[in-house]
């Protein structure tokens, strides 16, 4: 059965979603990537970002642009 409700134990639940969507990536995301470091959630977080496509913001722990790195090695 799938883990409907991951997302009320995730580390960044309680946090400025702004926090996760920076306007640029010149270390903004940092802060970000340290909540996700420590969250009990992170893989499945990744996976749904993964699965959704989910282009914009930190999502399990990577950017975009690491998104679309493993996307490709999926495929």
């Amino acid at each position: 059965m799938a883990d409907l409700y991951w997302t009320s134990r995730a580390a960044c639940r309680a946090t400025d979603p702004d926090l996760f969507f920076p306007l640029t990536w010149d270390g903004r995301h940092q802060p970000a990537m340290r909540i996700c470091s420590n969250c009990a959630v992170r893989p499945r977080c990744l996976e749904w970002a993964l699965e959704a496509g989910e282009p914009d913001g930190v999502w399990g722990g990577t950017t975009p642009a690491e998104r679309r790195r493993l996307r490709q090695h999926q495929g």
